[in-house]
């Protein structure tokens, strides 16, 4: 790659993937047919993408097939490539990876290996592998990969590839971290779900997610084993201290959440017992409680069965890994875990070279990419 390739690469993603990946373009797609607007601007853009035909000088996978891996991990293709295109925008929008065209030879070629230093639990691999794509498009294999929800041994690689030396370093710091920050997040759900396993609680995240990273943040949760609560405003209702005070009274608060979204999953907020009561009353689907105690918890779980409810409690605030189980002993249905995703640490992963091919030695395989990924997986598997 060159630099010129590399500003390409990012503007055409960037433009092509947020005015026109909608999802009518999608299911078109996977349908096998190219919506006209979508073809005219990979058309217009003279690039050789992943997604373009090879008769037509593109890498040979189609855009179905790179969406279906996306969607296999759970995962909006359109969102993810939104979010690639950005990541690697904040990279290269003051020029190419000049270090690396300095230092390594425009034919080169190597196998690299992706290895966590530490053990934990995977996620983001297909994130990884969508901005090789970006970078790379069809020159470059993916030899294995662990798949997300995987536990990590210190020193074992997740993911091993092989290409241009120099695409590969253009890519590696963006794609490691997504790899270390959902990684991360997997592995210290992972831990709060261990802390819990045999009481029946289940952990969930929140909305305390980092700005434009929430579809990949939740994701990483569910590899770590635990649940996603509501993804927005719009697709859940959180009736909330301030909503409690604007309306009134929790029964208040709640009948109007029931005449202008009947439909929806409702959750209502509770500071004491007496609070809890009024929402029992009124038929609260779920109440969270905020800030109480592991012994008002119980003091609440008690409340709801004699009440004779099939109310749903979410112990929330406060809670640490320490006072996880003493929380889900008393019979909460969840934990509300904001640390999740707020305040989850990096897992140390590393790009290492090896196995260096010499310059235009390197052919690149049609068997590579989005596009083909799921004939290596097989191979894996067996």
């Amino acid at each position: 790659m060159n630099a010129s390739t590399d500003n390409i690469i990012v503007d055409t993603a960037t433009r092509i993937f947020q005015d026109l990946c909608e999802p009518n373009i999608v299911n078109e797609a996977e349908q096998g047919v190219w919506p006209k607007a979508l073809w005219n601007a990979l058309d217009e853009s003279g690039l050789t993408l992943t997604w373009i035909p090879e008769e037509l000088g593109g890498a040979g996978a189609t855009l179905a097939d790179g969406f279906a891996v996306l969607r296999a991990a759970g995962l909006d293709p359109c969102e993810v490539q939104r979010i690639v295109s950005a990541a690697l925008a904040e990279d290269l929008r003051y020029g190419p990876d000049v270090t690396t065209e300095a230092t390594v030879p425009a034919g080169a070629a190597a196998v690299a290996q992706i290895s966590p230093r530490a053990p934990g639990v995977l996620a983001g691999a297909p994130v990884a592998r969508a901005v090789f794509d970006t970078v790379l498009g069809g020159g470059y294999e993916v030899l294995t990969s662990s798949a997300d929800g995987s536990a990590l041994a210190a020193g074992r690689p997740a993911m091993v590839l092989r290409g241009p030396v120099r695409g590969l370093l253009t890519a590696e710091r963006t794609a490691l971290n997504f790899l270390c920050h959902l990684s991360g997040i997997a592995t210290l759900t992972a831990r709060w779900v261990a802390a819990v396993a045999g009481t029946g609680a289940v952990v969930r995240d929140s909305r305390k997610t980092l700005p434009g990273l929430r579809e990949l943040e939740k994701h990483a949760v569910r590899c770590g084993g635990g649940r996603n609560h509501r993804k927005g405003l719009g697709d859940s209702v959180l009736i909330k201290d301030n909503h409690i005070e604007a309306a009134g009274s929790v029964t208040a608060a709640m009948a109007a959440v029931r005449a202008h979204a009947p439909g929806l999953p409702c959750e209502v907020e509770v500071d004491d017992l007496a609070q809890l009561a009024e929402a029992l009353r009124a038929g609260a689907a779920e109440v969270l409680l905020d800030n109480f105690t592991p012994a008002q918890c119980a003091r609440a779980v008690a409340m709801t069965r004699a009440a004779g409810t099939s109310t749903r409690l979410e112990a929330s605030g406060g809670l640490t890994l320490a006072t996880a189980r003493a929380y889900a002993g008393t019979g909460v249905d969840y934990l509300a875990v904001g640390a999740l995703t707020h305040s989850a640490p990096f897992l140390d992963l590393g790009l290492d070279l090896a196995g260096r091919v010499p310059s235009g030695q390197h052919r690149a395989s049609r068997a590579v990419g989005l596009g083909h990924r799921r004939d290596v997986t097989r191979r894996e598997q067996r």
